[in-house]
């Protein structure tokens, strides 16, 4: 169901400005320059924020930037870090398509990927945020020890981005098929869709992909 548009969302991000990245293509090789040199971290969907913020505050020697394409839930989430107080991190609604656009060669660190729409009709498989040509833009954009973390309760789009990724050269590590009751659970920063989903009985896939 398409959320319906909320009043005032340009008004509530020009009052988080402090957390917003306008003009995102004209940092492409420069993000360093407001990351003080920290490894630079990128989420890809962030939602209402929930994990960006928690991952943010538990790592203050890293920088994160987080995409979303709906400004109305972008809003929400650069709220939720404002209201935290917390610093080292910035937002945008870049499009995944153009991320090449926006940061240069081995320009990133980490990349995070949770719940992405899995649009599961074999038509629309391009449109998968696995799929190889977004994987390919991936390897560009991440240094040569980056690693992409990828999270899913859709066990058909886990399997599919497993082989995409080891298709595309990408060495896996710590594949897990029930994260919530596996060794990783601990480090685990749950987001709002994986508590509602993981509170009906799905069980939540991880792998860690590294170029």
């Amino acid at each position: 169901m398409r959320m319906r548009k909320k009043k005032h969302t340009d008004d509530r991000i020009i009052a988080c400005g402090s957390l917003l990245a306008e003009n995102p293509e004209e940092m492409r090789g420069r993000w360093k320059d407001i990351s003080d040199n920290r490894p630079i971290c990128l989420e890809i969907g962030c939602g209402k924020g929930t994990f960006i913020c928690e991952t943010a505050k538990r790592n203050p020697e890293k920088f994160f930037i987080a995409v979303e394409k709906v400004r109305d839930v972008m809003v929400m989430a650069m709220e939720k870090c404002r209201d935290a107080q917390i610093s080292n991190v910035v937002f945008s609604d870049i499009d995944a398509e153009k991320l090449y656009e926006v940061f240069s060669d081995g320009e990133l660190s980490e990349i995070y990927l949770n719940f992405s729409d899995p649009w599961p009709k074999k038509k629309h498989a391009k449109r998968r945020l696995t799929y190889r040509t977004f994987l390919e833009i991936y390897k560009k954009i991440l240094s040569p020890d980056g690693v992409i973390y990828f999270k899913t309760d859709n066990r058909p789009l886990f399997d599919f981005s497993l082989e995409e990724m080891q298709n595309c050269g990408f060495k896996l590590s710590d594949i897990t098929y029930d994260l919530h009751n596996s060794q990783y659970a601990d480090s685990n920063i749950v987001t709002e869709y994986e508590a509602n989903f993981s509170a009906k009985g799905f069980k939540i896939n991880r792998v860690a992909a590294r170029p």
